[in-house]
């Protein structure tokens, strides 16, 4: 296991700026909820729509601890970019991205690294409309979004804006929090993230999240897999069994693959006392591997 006790600082506030006068894209679904909108409710975000709240607000209430679950896991993000960045990742391919919000892979990354390289890959229109209009005030070169589907790995790997802002030949950090557990097993879930696993150059890292059954009651976790049927993707939520194999043989980083909140939420790495009310209900795993 690759260990490492320094201290990781928590992220501190920043807000997107809105798109003025933004319009959906004319093929946008709206009457479908869709993943990334959701996630953008529990957050407290503005960018979604009647189908994505009403999806959003069943599924709070079949599972309350959601809206805590999505802050942890942006919590997480910012705790892992930060440890990758200060162990010398300069790249970074964030896919799965999400509506942009606090704490951006970009930013995080850039209060470590001022010169690091971001690409943010996502299959949601809106997402990619709200990111590129931030990638503008980026220096050239640095910053890529790719709108593209995980279960397309070739395609996202071969893209040419990723080609140009990544070199691929040189350490990576693979960020797939909180979108595997939308891609089912007869979809290929494990031999999607090897493919992606086997493009990183030695040294690169997988920092991963997924909702996981296990810190959650059954009725709660029939009742979200429910939901999520009429959602973009359905929810496929593995127990800890399940969600290792996609590290492959990437060395964990202490503490490990662990309960989402209990990933480095100090210097200490565990100290429950400070750790948000509830924190025992975030059914989600989340783990920080280097490729040896």
């Amino acid at each position: 296991m690759y260990e490492d006790t320094a201290a990781v600082d928590q992220v501190t506030d920043w807000q997107w700026a809105r798109v003025d006068d933004w319009q959906p894209p004319t093929e946008l679904d709206t009457g479908t909820p869709h993943t990334a909108r959701m996630y953008d409710y529990y957050l407290g975000g503005k960018d979604n729509f009647e189908a994505d709240r009403r999806a959003a607000q069943a599924a709070i209430a079949a599972y309350p601890a959601l809206p805590l679950l999505a802050r942890t896991n942006r919590q997480f993000l910012g705790r892992a970019v930060e440890f990758a960045a200060g162990r010398g990742i300069r790249q970074f391919v964030d896919i799965g991205t999400g509506i942009p919000a606090v704490g951006s892979t970009s930013e995080v990354a850039r209060r470590v690294v001022p010169d690091a390289h971001v690409v943010y890959v996502d299959n949601d229109p809106i997402v990619a409309t709200h990111a590129r209009a931030r990638v503008a005030a980026h220096p050239a070169g640095r910053t890529a979004v790719v709108e593209a589907d995980l279960r397309e790995p070739e395609a996202i790997l071969g893209h040419p804006m990723l080609r140009d802002a990544v070199d691929l030949s040189r350490p990576v950090a693979l960020m797939l929090l909180a979108v595997l557990h939308f891609i089912r097993d007869e979809e290929g879930a494990q031999s999607i993230v090897q493919t992606l696993r086997d493009a990183l150059a030695p040294g690169s890292v997988l920092i991963l999240s997924h909702g996981s059954p296990d810190f959650a009651s059954r009725e709660s976790t029939a009742e979200g897999v429910r939901i999520y049927r009429g959602a973009s993707s359905p929810l496929v939520l593995r127990p800890r069994g399940d969600v290792e194999p996609f590290f492959g043989d990437f060395e964990f980083a202490g503490p490990g693959l662990v309960q989402l909140p209990l990933w480095r939420p100090t210097p200490g790495h565990v100290r429950t006392t400070e750790l948000p009310e509830g924190w025992q209900d975030v059914s989600a795993y989340a783990g920080v591997a280097f490729k040896p």
